[in-house]
């Protein structure tokens, strides 16, 4: 499943390569503000935000955020009109080739996942998630790296969402002592997965170093099964992704890791783990 698949018609590239759903919300933003007789000024200050970014996400130029979107249905007495784009203007604010996979993602009922250099998207704090765009190479202009940033701290609302997902995530244990943005970021970060860990639906487990060979030496996996009971894997690196669906594929894939799970730390063992170097920073 690639660039062609989920949502590819709502993505389809301008001329300004923005995506086509931000120029769609903005089309009918327009006529809706148009149609309650108010100038962009008039609703800009309506709810309170400048006139400069209800002409930008008028033009496609600029995303709505869900705040935006809230505060515009409420002036002008909409009932969903918008926010039911909201889910599809905030997927494109995620790189592209991962808008596939988030789309899956948005339907499972489980959802297991481990990486052996950089703490999961969905587990990363703010300032982690930060200084890892912030070192994007070729670098990221400062407005795309915010969207996305704010596009993967939204992700995270999955952890807590009804019915609960089940989440099981695995992590080296280089990932918990590589300083990402520094010691204090990464404190910042080892704390917040311990307090994502009091979601009964979560659970993280480490690879200790001292393991050796294990199951996941070929690299970072995610696994996903959706309400629809099909399964999924995912792969990603260097910018590229790749969703696959071969259920050959995904069961092998599954087996591994089941056993890098039997040689993690369990949840217990591994909460102490980020604790104590946690303490050390």
């Amino acid at each position: 499943m690639g660039n062609g698949g989920r949502g590819s018609a709502l993505r389809a590239p301008r001329d300004d390569d923005n995506p086509a759903i931000w120029a769609g919300y903005g089309r009918l933003l327009k006529l809706l503000r148009e149609r309650a007789g108010l100038t962009q000024a008039q609703l800009a200050e309506a709810i309170r935000y400048s006139p400069e970014q209800v002409a930008s996400v008028e033009q496609g130029r600029r995303p709505a955020k869900a705040d935006f979107t809230r505060r515009t249905e409420e002036e002008l007495g909409l009932s969903g009109e918008l926010s039911v784009l909201q889910p599809e203007v905030d997927r494109a604010k995620l790189p592209l080739f991962f808008q596939d996979f988030a789309g899956i993602e948005a339907e499972a009922v489980s959802r297991f996942d481990y990486d052996p250099l950089l703490v999961p998207g969905l587990l990363q704090c703010e300032s982690y998630a930060h200084a890892i765009l912030s070192v994007r190479c070729p670098p990221l202009d400062e407005e795309t790296r915010e969207q996305h940033v704010e596009a993967r701290l939204q992700r995270q609302a999955v952890l807590t969402g009804k019915p609960p997902i089940e989440f099981s995530f695995i992590v080296g244990e280089a990932v918990l002592r590589c300083p990402v943005g520094g010691d204090a970021v990464l404190k910042a970060q080892l704390h917040h997965l311990l307090e994502v860990q009091e979601h009964p639906n979560v659970e993280v487990q480490v690879v200790p170093l001292a393991n050796g060979v294990h199951a996941g030496l070929h690299g970072p996996m995610v696994l996903v099964e959706t309400t629809a009971h099909r399964r999924y894997a995912y792969f990603e690196a260097h910018g590229e992704g790749v969703v696959i669906s071969d259920p050959a594929k995904v069961s092998a894939i599954g087996l591994r890791y089941g056993k890098l799970r039997t040689q993690a730390l369990n949840a217990d063992e591994s909460k102490r783990l980020i604790g104590r170097i946690a303490g050390e920073l």
